[in-house]
């Protein structure tokens, strides 16, 4: 480690949410910084988390989140059910009754469910009897000023001191500031209207203070008021099939009238960039094709070179599931999105130099500009075919060689290779965790994308001129 810092108080709120605001001097937030990767000995960061959560499990009376600080702006917990409706009370023993349904589901990856309001804060609430009030002439505002100066002070002058001003405030001071009795008893003064006297009265004689415990904050959305549910996922596990498996159990719980709840967070950003980036995907697609239509000036060639792009696609999820890798939104989807740039390449190459062929075979045979045969299909594939087979497997081969060193992380240092010959390599690091998705993206669609421009693509051209030649010979 390279330090270790605690706060308390000032600047421990949760930063998936946001900063937030209020004095917080019962929370404290311990960081450690690590050392770089090449420097760790191959000591992962995530066995640490994990033993650092297991020490601390049992301390009784503290609540205590372990876990990784998010890149980007806030996000939200990887579990983040908000609850909604009017009545508060409600709204806050509904949101306790589903932290315990689900704590009792035993739903694994769950690290522990907590709700975003602290019951139990102390308050000393102020009961006026606004009878006894009316009758003395004393106003609500009055009450309430004189109570807030003691307490929070008021501003009364300024000191200046030469080019300087210093605001004088009047508060209580600490010994009665916070004694419940000298606040209560203390006297409001005023001049009665009726007679112009000035009178005091205590505040003891037209209210009464009782001790009382209540939650500390109200939340709203929309208008709406919010009860969050949430909880970090623990290391091994998928955040989206947790979710899914929260979404079932909570099938049979059964929520009160007026009330509803839905799944935010990391899920909803992650929903809102897989729509922005699938979007993105079909209008990099439908440019493509526009261009081949124009390039050339037919509508089947493009379809074949669009529908390879799409079939790409099989092998990037063959990949992710067999070597067991996780699907990140944002890296992954921009890896596919430049996967269909890559793949069209060696299928434009390959049909393109196919009609070559039967445009020379044509000529040579005596045959018109757009006769067809199957001999003459068969013979231009496969000539196609054998003269673009290394133009293909060497786009795709350096391509995939090109990108390894991102995807598994390969490092040099060339500024010390070149000044003190060391080069100081090492496999991994933190650049893996963001590129790595991207990188092995493109390598296995292109893997799958290559077999397809070899194998597929020629079948595929072959049955759209065997219909062509079908349809001319009805």
């Amino acid at each position: 480690m390279t330090s270790i810092i605690g706060q308390v108080g000032e600047g421990t709120s949760d930063p998936t949410r946001g900063q937030q605001g209020g004095n917080t001097p019962n929370k404290a937030r311990i960081t450690v910084d690590f050392v770089k990767f090449m420097d760790r000995q191959g000591l992962d960061t995530e066995t640490v988390l994990i033993e650092i959560r297991e020490l601390l499990q049992d301390i009784p009376g503290v609540n205590i989140t372990v876990d990784r600080p998010s890149d980007g702006p806030p996000t939200g917990a990887p579990i983040n059910i908000e609850v909604a409706g009017d009545d508060y009370a409600t709204l806050l023993k509904t949101a306790e009754q589903m932290r315990v349904f689900l704590n009792a589901k035993s739903i694994p990856g769950i690290e522990e469910l907590k709700l975003d309001v602290e019951q139990g804060k102390p308050e000393l609430p102020i009961y006026i009897d606004r009878g006894k009030t009316r009758s003395l002439g004393i106003s609500t505002g009055q009450i309430a000023d004189a109570l807030r100066t003691s307490l929070f002070g008021k501003e009364i002058s300024t000191f200046k001191d030469g080019e300087d001003d210093y605001p004088i405030n009047l508060r209580l001071m600490d010994r009665y500031r916070y004694d419940k009795d000298a606040l209560i008893n203390q006297k409001i003064t005023f001049r009665n209207q009726n007679n112009g006297r000035i009178v005091q009265v205590p505040i003891a004689a037209v209210a009464s203070a009782e001790k009382s415990t209540t939650f500390n904050t109200v939340n709203r959305k929309d208008m709406n008021r919010v009860i969050t549910v949430s909880s970090n996922v623990l290391e091994n596990y998928n955040p989206s099939l947790v979710n899914d498996e929260i979404k079932k159990a909570l099938e049979k719980f059964t929520l009160p009238k007026g009330m509803s709840l839905s799944f935010t967070g990391e899920q909803e950003s992650q929903a809102a960039e897989m729509a922005f980036l699938s979007k993105a995907l079909m209008i990099a697609v439908f440019l493509i094709f526009l261009i081949l239509v124009g390039q050339f000036n037919s509508t089947t060639t493009p379809i074949i070179i669009s529908l390879s792009v799409l079939l790409s696609l099989i092998g990037v999820l063959l990949g992710l599931i067999i070597f067991r890798m996780e699907f990140v939104v944002m890296m992954t989807m921009i890896g596919i999105i430049s996967l269909a740039g890559i793949v069209v390449n060696n299928a434009i190459v390959l049909i393109d130099y196919t009609k070559l062929v039967m445009a020379r075979k044509r000529i040579e045979k005596g045959l018109g500009r757009n006769a067809l045969s199957k001999e003459l299909i068969f013979e231009s594939i496969v000539e196609g075919g054998k003269t673009r087979l290394r133009p293909v497997l060497l786009t795709a081969i350096t391509t995939i060689l090109g990108l390894l060193p991102l995807a598994i992380g390969i490092n040099l240092n060339f500024m010390t290779l070149f000044t003190e010959f060391d080069p100081q390599f090492y496999i991994g690091g933190e650049n893996v965790a963001f590129w790595g998705p991207m990188s092995w993206t493109i390598i296995f669609g292109l893997t799958f994308a290559t077999f397809l421009t070899l194998i597929i693509v020629p079948v595929m051209y072959s049955l759209t001129n065997h219909i062509k030649l079908r349809l001319k010979s009805n």
